[in-house]
């Protein structure tokens, strides 16, 4: 059958919301280039280093269950020709030290949907998860059919798999796009270059509060993450997938999370409270003393025979939020041929094919607004808390 849509369409970015994109829009019969400055997933993106979960529980926000299920089976479906896997399904384990309404609100929405979730009590979790002590904690959550995904290795993947389909891409550096006019008609790159389009995605993680400061300005706002890998006892099995899952201690709020030991990189442990706010270009990506000191005593504390691993990796990466939490997934306010795509949030890459098919139809005019991915609904949250 034939392709209904066509037309050129550029996207500004590579990351996951942006790759995704290129490859429904792709799909739908539409030429396609891909624009980024450092290339694919690269080191300082949001959507570069080694693993992200992929989870359901999201307390009363179906929005992001529904997200969740409907992108697993792409991710799955990217997984199967990629050579190495992207998704490793290891599990998910969240645990509560009470049972309260986030608990109450994702076990709800999970038999709505019909997801698999195990309800489990301490001695439970114990018996099933021996590399942890479960002190101080009453409820878990775990979701049997989630696991993590390799994030640079799918991004990489994606926008190979697009460029062999016939996309275009290119390394360059986009400028801030003049304000004149009624529609975008092209984006120059620092080289002089310029590249004309039909429509215009801008998918640019942090960069994009510079790219566009009056229309986003504060609704974004990178802050400074770091991330810490430990070498599990030679021979130990129990910090495999399969054996550990992936999971989210949630402290009163105060959350870590981590991974096990994927592809023998050593097992990830991070700390999820947001960090200073920080210029994606020209923050230091030199792990701190600090935040290495406060994950070991968490370490040590909760996964005891960890206890003197010693460190293999650090990284230091940032999470780009929003002002209320909630995607960015509009049309640019002055342009109706621009779409403006971001504000993962710390949480976004899971979702990155559904992201990437909403925006798709969203740009083409086949999708209905959303009201909490809009400009507006982070205008209008400015001066709430982030959560």
């Amino acid at each position: 059958m034939a392709k209904k849509h066509r037309g050129h369409v550029a996207i500004v970015g590579a990351g996951v919301f942006g790759a995704w994109t290129a490859h429904h829009l792709q799909q739908e019969g539409h030429k396609v280039t891909l624009v980024d400055a450092w290339g694919p997933a690269h080191s300082r993106a949001s959507s570069g280093g080694e693993s992200r979960l992929t989870r359901a529980a999201y307390g009363k926000d179906e929005i992001y269950t529904r997200m969740a299920m409907d992108s697993l089976p792409q991710w799955k479906a990217l997984s199967a020709v990629s050579g190495l896997p992207i998704f490793i399904r290891a599990g998910i384990l969240f645990f509560f030290p009470t049972e309260e309404p986030y608990v109450r609100d994702s076990i709800a929405a999970h038999k709505k949907f019909g997801l698999p979730t195990d309800v489990l009590t301490q001695a439970e979790m114990a018996r099933r998860f021996p590399m942890i002590d479960f002190d101080g904690i009453r409820v878990g959550l775990y979701e049997p059919g989630f696991g993590a995904l390799m994030a640079r290795r799918a991004v990489l993947t994606l926008v190979d798999r697009f460029t062999k389909a016939g996309g275009k891409y290119t390394k360059g550096f986009v400028q801030p796009p003049s304000t004149s006019g009624t529609e975008l008609h092209e984006i120059e790159l620092s080289s002089g270059e310029n590249i004309q389009a039909d429509r215009f995605v801008f998918a640019a993680g942090p960069w994009l509060p510079k790219l566009f400061p009056q229309v986003i300005g504060p609704r974004i706002l990178p802050t400074r993450q770091e991330v810490f890998f430990f070498a599990p006892p030679a021979g130990d099995r129990r910090f495999a997938p399969g054996a550990m899952p992936g999971w989210a201690d949630f402290n009163g709020g105060d959350i870590f999370y981590g991974f096990p030991d994927l592809e023998s990189r050593g097992a990830k442990f991070a700390h999820d409270a947001h960090g200073i706010e920080v210029d994606p270009d020209a923050q230091s990506r030199r792990p701190t003393e600090a935040a290495l000191a406060e994950i070991v005593a968490y370490r040590d504390r909760r996964f005891p025979l960890l206890k003197g691993a010693p460190l293999t990796e650090a990284r230091v990466c940032q999470y780009e939020n929003s002002s209320n939490g909630d995607f960015l997934i509009d049309l640019h306010p002055d342009w109706p041929n621009v779409l403006l795509l971001g504000g993962g949030s710390g949480h976004g890459f899971k979702h990155g094919p559904e992201v990437g098919r909403y925006a798709a139809a969203r740009l083409m005019g086949s999708a209905k607004p959303e009201p909490r991915f809009s400009l507006a609904s982070k205008a209008e949250a400015h001066h709430r808390e982030v959560h």
